[in-house]
């Protein structure tokens, strides 16, 4: 008797071992994976690099490039009258927030890591800016309307807007250090944006808190260690890895966040077809980026502890 196909392939099945079968499937998400990465990732970067050195003139289906050089890059860095400005504010934005950012989370992770009723729903509240981060609900909390086009929830928008900091400081009477208090009152307007950002970061944090042992604090508590020791001697150590991954995150966030003037102006740039412009710009930015959360990993690197087996 001659065998059916589906005998055959049966028995070719089954001389494959359950680690051979298992290795196949994943090289074949592993070749989807790979395929999406080259098509929509790898080759619109090669080209958006090749056009950043090109004068792009669009014609009917087609793109006619004419190389330039370095002509775009000087055009965005000593030409364009906005686009160094929003770089040195997106910088100097991310320099003072991101720490805060980073403390705040740790703060709050220790937080609910503790028992007490209502701990679910307390992060859930703290997780949910995650969810509905999106541009148009983060414009409206902001009190920035024009960009939403719904000036019916100004209303709900000024609770965050309100210029209760700089009126207590002007009680207090702190007028001559403008400068402190100029750095007090941008702190405290962007209070909300900071808690805004923060949940993957808590997240993250709360993981780590979770995985120090009931025994340690057991210990810490049987040799009298104060709660200020117990941080540094036992939390910290813990959770370094993650301060890393969260100032990573952070800069990354920061850097592509809805409010992102940087971003706003390239896409402005966009809409007037300087394709050529906006990829040296995009270029740039993506190279400060780079060189931001390098510097921000060697420096890291130093205070963080790492466990040796």
């Amino acid at each position: 008797m001659t065998e059916t196909n589906a005998e055959k392939k049966s028995a070719k099945r089954s001389c494959l071992s359950y680690e051979k079968r298992k290795s196949l499937y994943g090289y074949g998400f592993l070749g989807l994976w790979m395929i999406g990465t080259l098509i929509f990732f790898l080759i619109p970067l090669i080209k958006s690099l090749i056009w950043s050195f090109c004068e792009v003139t669009i014609d009917t289906g087609s793109a006619s490039l004419e190389w330039v050089g370095l002509k775009n890059f000087d055009y965005a860095l000593n030409t364009d009258p906005n686009y160094t400005e929003y770089l040195c504010d997106m910088l100097f934005e991310t320099l003072w927030k991101t720490p805060l950012v980073v403390i705040f989370s740790l703060f709050i992770a220790a937080i609910l890591n503790q028992k007490f009723k209502g701990r679910t729903l307390a992060r859930a509240i703290f997780f949910l800016p995650v969810i509905i981060a999106t541009g148009p609900v983060y414009a409206i909390i902001n009190g920035d309307m024009g960009s939403t086009g719904n000036t019916g929830a100004a209303q709900f928008s000024t609770m965050f807007s309100t210029d209760m900091v700089g009126e207590l400081l002007q009680f207090l009477g702190i007028y001559g250090l403008s400068n402190m208090e100029t750095m007090i009152s941008t702190i405290a307007d962007n209070v909300f944006g900071i808690v805004w950002a923060s949940g993957i970061q808590i997240l993250l944090f709360l993981a780590a808190l979770q995985n120090i042992p009931p025994s340690a604090k057991e210990a810490a508590q049987i040799e009298g260690a104060t709660a200020w020791e117990y941080f540094w001697k036992i939390i910290f150590p813990n959770v370094s890895p993650f301060i890393l991954a969260n100032l990573i995150f952070t800069v990354i966030d920061s850097f592509t966040s809805p409010a992102n003037t940087v971003m706003k102006r390239i896409l402005a740039l966009r809409d007037d077809w300087q394709f050529g412009v906006i990829s040296s710009m995009a270029w740039i930015y993506f190279g400060i980026i780079l060189a931001s959360i390098g510097i921000i990993t060697f420096i890291a690197n130093k205070f963080i502890y790492y466990e040796v087996d």
